[in-house]
């Protein structure tokens, strides 16, 4: 059997009993091994022939040689009987000078030739010495394998402490047990945490390695607890549409030592983000439209909820999104109901999605507006078809209630109606004392019932009409008095329609008619007054005029037309004094004088008589500006421009005068260039003058020499 032909149970069989003779050889490692590199063969005095139990060398298969102690004769008659060359003394002496070489050939020989390795499977492992154990258990250990490696540290873990190989044997069971956990860790890399902790927990409990397991074991245990928690918060997160805290929990999640959580985990959460970014995005957006209270943004907000999957981490988010939509959808509609739009009512209800929730209400909404139809048409016959639909509801339905207090309501206005009925038969007749029944009638519905509203606008209808037959001889007295159109008639008048009280039916019209009676007796007493003043201001006294036209005091009739009076002439006054005092500041022709003459004048309306004086003036005045800053330019451009500016726009003087200033600005830039130029030239002639300076010196200094 060859090395490292090993069956996976050989440990666990018990081998046979050992043959009187073995013969054991040195062990010798794998193929890839060294004799050198194996510690056993220099170490192990177990490498020596096995002995048997009476401590006798072991000998090989052959039989000994019998050997007797025959008599000298015999051996005498024998060696007669050889051949001559056996008894030649040089053919024994060339043998004897050839043997020590042949002889320490083969042992050579026998020494180089490595020996084969023991027959692990087979060996009684009570009697197998250390070396035996620790080549068979490293044999075991090299096929990495969680099974194999345990029965590599079983071989040699019960050897003695003071065993000479124990230092090696310790090292090869750390070793072992770190590829043991190794192993493990491949599994807890993978994701399985209970397989590397089984695995783990195979190592012998009794080992000093054993440490190293439970040392182990916490770190996965950490390190899987906590990616469990980033797990489960990341997911929360994700139900929060916490976007910026869940990328941070993922990337700490792919920072974990674990594989499975930092990759496959990773992957499937990143999945999860984007999936769930998306979805938050319709959801966002179904959010948005279910504000604008518009139905077909709804529906459409309803869609998008409807389109996020259950595997998404806002499906709860969002299925609880649509009844939230649905409700408002129920809202509107029952907003389109009490406006009496019954049609568009159902027809929204309709559109709203079923569920078990919904859908009880909306079959009820649906009765109900069928019933209110019938109501809102007010007979009495249409309001108990409507009771009689309202009370198809039975207890259990959601809108029960709701329906009960509708069957009372109309109950109660069929019975309003049966009284406004009869105070309506009895108001057509007209008079004060049908009305008045009529209004006794009404007053028997109380304030609870539908119909109070309509029965109190019909009593105070009826009250009117009592108001105005009982009034209306008073005004027609009024009327009649004031026809005649004097002061006293007037007052008259006024007097009798003050019979009419407050809060009578005719009260507004008495009072009218009061006001445009008072502001006939204010205008006969106030016309000469005014007439007076007009007459005055025609005469040219116009602080006269005014004088006279204060005296109609504020509140009377012709107060307004007085004021207009008094505003024109002032007016006239204010502008003959303005063009006065600008004739008068012009005549010192100064730019200031002129400007504050202008400036008067303009306040003198166009529409003014003296409107085309003070156009011809303001033209003028602003010519003689012009000339008065063209002056000055001559001899200061910058005084000239600031007097130009003064022109008026408007006024043809005013673009000359533009245009003069550009000029001028013009010629100001340009003197800066000029002043360079003629310094530059100035510098050139002063440079000419002392290189001739220089010259003469130095003729002259040549000439003494």
């Amino acid at each position: 059997m060859e090395e490292g032909d090993t069956t996976e149970n050989w440990l666990l069989e018990k081998s046979e009993e050992p043959k009187q003779t073995v013969r054991v050889s040195r062990v010798v490692p794998e193929s890839n091994t060294t004799l050198d590199q194996c510690p056993i063969i220099n170490n192990d005095p177990s490498l020596l022939p096995v002995t048997n139990s009476n401590s006798s060398p072991v000998i090989d298969s052959q039989s000994k040689s019998n050997t007797t102690n025959l008599p000298e004769e015999v051996n005498s008659k024998k060696l007669q009987k050889l051949p001559s060359w056996a008894r030649s003394w040089t053919l024994w002496a060339i043998l004897l000078a050839f043997a020590p070489g042949s002889i320490a050939f083969v042992a050579i020989s026998i020494l180089l030739k490595l020996p084969s390795a023991p027959n692990c499977p087979s060996i009684f492992w009570p009697l197998a010495s250390a070396s035996v154990r620790l080549h068979c258990s490293q044999l075991a250990a090299s096929k990495q394998n969680v099974r194999d490696l345990l029965q590599a540290i079983y071989l040699v873990q019960h050897l003695p402490k003071n065993h000479p190989l124990r230092s090696e044997i310790n090292r090869l069971i750390e070793k072992w047990s770190r590829d043991i956990l190794i192993l493990a860790d491949l599994s807890f890399q993978d994701g399985k945490l209970e397989e590397a902790i089984t695995t783990a927990r195979k190592i012998p409990q009794d080992l000093f390695t054993y440490k190293l397991v439970e040392e182990k074991i916490k770190e996965w245990q950490s390190i899987w607890s906590k990616a469990e928690e980033l797990y489960q918060k990341a997911e929360s997160e994700l139900r929060g549409q916490q976007w910026q805290s869940v990328f941070m929990t993922a990337a700490n999640l792919s920072q974990l030592n674990n594989k499975y959580w930092a990759n496959i985990k990773y992957n499937q959460l990143s999945q999860l983000i984007a999936q769930a970014r998306e979805d938050g995005s319709q959801l966002a957006q179904a959010k948005s439209l279910a504000k604008s209270k518009n139905v077909n943004n709804l529906l459409k907000a309803i869609e998008l909820a409807e389109s996020i999957s259950k595997d998404s981490s806002i499906y709860a988010s969002a299925q609880k999104l649509i009844p939230d939509i649905s409700q408002i959808m129920l809202d509107i509609a029952q907003s389109k109901l009490e406006q009496q739009n019954v049609d568009e009512a159902i027809s929204i209800v309709q559109d709203v999605p079923d569920s078990k929730l919904l859908r009880e209400k909306k079959e009820d909404f649906i009765v109900l507006a069928e019933a209110q139809r019938n109501a809102w048409l007010g007979t009495m016959s249409n309001l108990k078809v409507a009771i009689s639909q309202a009370q198809q509801i039975n207890p259990s339905r959601p809108n029960y209630e709701k329906a009960q207090q509708l069957i009372s309501h109309w109950e109660l206005e069929i019975e309003g109606i049966s009284y406004l009925e009869k105070a309506r038969f009895l108001a057509s007749r007209g008079t004060v004392g049908a009305l008045s029944a009529a209004i006794a009638q009404a007053q028997l519905i109380p304030m609870n019932n539908p119909r109070s509203l309509e029965a109190g606008k019909e009593i105070g209808r009826w009250m009117s009409q009592i108001q105005i037959i009982e009034d209306s001889p008073y005004l027609e007295q009024a009327e009649q008095i004031a026809l005649l159109g004097d002061i006293n008639s007037l007052q008259t008048a006024i007097t009798e329609a003050r019979h009419i009280r407050r809060g009578r039916a005719l009260y507004r019209d008495a009072q009218r008619r009061i006001a445009i009676w008072a502001a006939s007796i204010e205008v006969i007493q106030d016309r000469p007054v005014l007439h007076r003043a007009r007459l005055l201001a025609g005469s040219g006294k116009l602080g006269d005029a005014i004088t006279t036209a204060k005296q109609i005091p504020m509140g009377r009739a012709l107060y307004q037309e007085a004021r207009r009076e008094i505003r024109k002439w002032q007016e006239e006054i204010n502008a003959k004094q303005n063009w006065r005092m600008a004739k008068d500041i012009s005549l010192w022709r100064t730019p200031q004088a002129l400007v504050r003459a202008i400036h008067l004048a303009s306040r003198i309306p166009r529409g003014h008589p003296l409107g085309i004086d003070t156009h011809i003036a303001i033209e003028q005045w602003s010519q003689q500006l012009l000339d008065i800053a063209r002056s000055q330019g001559q001899s200061d451009i910058a005084r000239g421009i600031k007097t130009a500016e003064l022109v008026p726009q408007g006024t043809t003087a005013y673009n000359i005068a533009r245009e003069q200033i550009k000029t001028w600005q013009q010629v100001l830039k340009s003197i800066p260039q000029k002043i360079e130029g003629v310094i530059a030239s100035t510098e050139e002639v002063i440079e000419e003058k002392v290189d001739g300076i220089r010259t003469q010196k130095s003729t002259v200094s040549t000439t003494n020499e």
